[in-house]
């Protein structure tokens, strides 16, 4: 039975979710501004018109604004929240003027600057990740003498047709070794339909395997449906047992680098055709997910705002102008032509980059509104 919450719960898990992480991530660049003496104009949580605000004694803007889907903190040279720079205003700046500019910082601060946003969202997700291995514990395998080994097969295991028997054990996929069960898992999930070569232990003899991985749609409670890769198969049971403080922050690292692994995958199989565009997911998509979450409360809930803290340090990464990894990338050629990247050209590819991202929004908007139940999907 599909389970609906309230609708009051996707507003409000919306709100609390984007609220907070996108605050942080323009917090990031703040404090890291504030600590090179650079000048913060406007601090904004949402985009548009201003809905409540005020000043502060140092001259920054503090403001909440009409669309909360993102959020800027405009410095002191900025043509605009998207940081672009104002040729003709940076020119024209007196000497006075030019202190605490953005665009007369030293490269290496601007840079820091940039990369602080995602940083902050890096370690949020991090942080969550680690509290909860230090709250639940690492899963190991019960006896660690049957990791990998096969103790049974699901119904229609493609695995059990291939060959594998009970009692094999998985040793490596396509050449790569698997340690443990996860490490199965983990290179199979993403994978539906892909050949590959298991290699198998069988009374001490290495065995090489071929089958193509199973593909299965799952959904879960509210409806939601995702199409993974399946061996059809169990191994032996697992325990938690307790990790230190460091371990766990540890394992929370390796934790956002494998959720990482599976978002280039995914983005991959999407362009590449294997995977269908319908599972690009905007705003509404996030707002339902989101309340879907915070009706299994608020373990669930936190769990989803590290995935999705993740998914913005990634986003804001990515090479495009008008991103943070788009000034990036401008920085790292400023690093090694010696000079800026002339103002035109900058400001020319900002607003390519900023139309290529309204694009996408509207895009995977329509996506997201074509998938509710009123068109049929």
């Amino acid at each position: 039975m599909i389970e609906t919450p309230p609708f009051w719960f996707y507003l409000v898990g919306f709100v609390l979710l984007l609220g907070p992480l996108v605050t942080v991530h323009e917090f990031g660049h703040y404090l890291m501004g504030r600590l090179f003496g650079v000048g913060v104009e406007a601090f904004s949580v949402g985009f548009g018109k201003e809905v409540v605000g005020y000043t502060d004694r140092r001259g920054t803007r503090w403001r909440l604004s009409a669309l909360p889907l993102g959020g800027y903190c405009q410095f002191k040279g900025d043509m605009n929240p998207a940081s672009i720079p104002d040729a003709d205003a940076i020119a024209a700046m007196t000497p006075a003027e030019r202190d605490g500019s953005f665009h007369h910082a030293p490269l290496w601060q601007r840079a820091l600057i940039v990369l602080a946003g995602p940083l902050t969202n890096l370690v949020v997700a991090v942080a969550i990740f680690a509290a909860f291995f230090m709250m639940i514990g690492k899963p190991v395998q019960v006896d660690p003498a049957e990791t990998n080994v096969i103790q049974s097969f699901a119904e229609g295991s493609v695995a059990e047709a291939a060959g594998v028997r009970v009692g094999d054990r998985i040793v490596s996929i396509d050449g790569e070794p698997v340690a443990e069960f996860r490490d199965i898992t983990e290179r199979v999930l993403m994978h539906p339909g892909e050949a590959i070569v298991l290699g198998v232990e069988r009374e001490g003899e290495r065995l090489r395997v071929p089958l193509t991985i199973g593909s299965a749609v799952e959904r879960d409670r509210f409806g939601n449906e995702s199409r993974v890769g399946r061996l059809g198969v169990w191994s032996s049971p697992i325990s938690y047992e307790q990790v230190s403080f460091v371990e766990a922050t540890r394992l929370g690292f390796v934790e956002c680098a494998n959720l990482v692994r599976m978002m280039v995958t995914g983005i991959g199989q999407i362009l590449t055709g294997q995977r269908s565009v319908d599972e690009l997911g905007g705003p509404i998509k996030i707002a339902k997910f989101s309340g879907e979450q915070l009706s299994l409360g608020p373990v669930a809930f936190v769990g989803f705002a590290a995935l999705i803290s993740l998914n913005l340090a990634f986003i804001n990464l990515l090479p495009i102008p008008a991103l943070d990894g788009g000034h990036l990338a401008f920085y790292a050629a400023e690093a090694v032509r010696r000079k800026p990247v002339g103002a035109r050209g900058q400001e020319f590819a900002f607003r390519a980059g900023v139309a290529v991202i309204l694009a996408l929004m509207l895009f995977v908007t329509v996506n997201d509104l074509l998938s509710l139940p009123i068109f049929g999907r």
